[in-house]
């Protein structure tokens, strides 16, 4: 596996631990924001309604592949802290098993707080993406 927590649940206590270095809800917007920055870039023949993701406020694409027994995601959007939630959620969820991905339930949205300070559509947006990531587990389960 690459430089990430050798589980779902190992990546959301490393999550949850890196915002408890936050004093406030400013910086972990920033810190959120600047790991958005580090997505890998998304091709633009990707941003097809195919790939975009209704119920989110901003555009969001996301594509995905099997590798081998892994689900590989790739994802952006036009909103600088959507693109920072979908790099929480990349970090918890790319490049595991279908079955993996079905067993990670999202306890880091409460841990972090993220549904108390998310705005509603933000919010509603953020489940929208982790929706897709379930329903494409699903299928591939199957």
């Amino acid at each position: 596996m690459s430089a990430q927590e050798p589980t779902p649940q190992a990546a959301q206590q490393a999550l949850i631990d890196e915002f408890a270095m936050f004093d406030n809800w400013m910086d972990r917007y920033q810190y959120i924001i600047d790991m958005g920055k580090q997505l890998p870039s998304f091709p633009e023949e990707w941003k097809t309604p195919e790939y975009k993701i209704e119920g989110c406020q901003s555009n969001v694409w996301m594509h995905h592949a099997r590798d081998g027994e892994r689900l590989h995601f790739d994802a952006t959007s036009d909103a600088a802290i959507v693109s920072g939630l979908i790099a929480v959620l990349m970090r918890i969820y790319n490049d595991r098993s279908p079955q993996e991905v079905m067993a990670a339930e999202p306890s880091f949205l409460e841990a972090l707080g993220l549904d108390k300070h998310l705005s509603p559509t933000r919010s509603n947006g953020l489940h929208a993406m982790l929706t897709r990531i379930y329903e494409v587990a699903q299928r591939e389960v199957a």
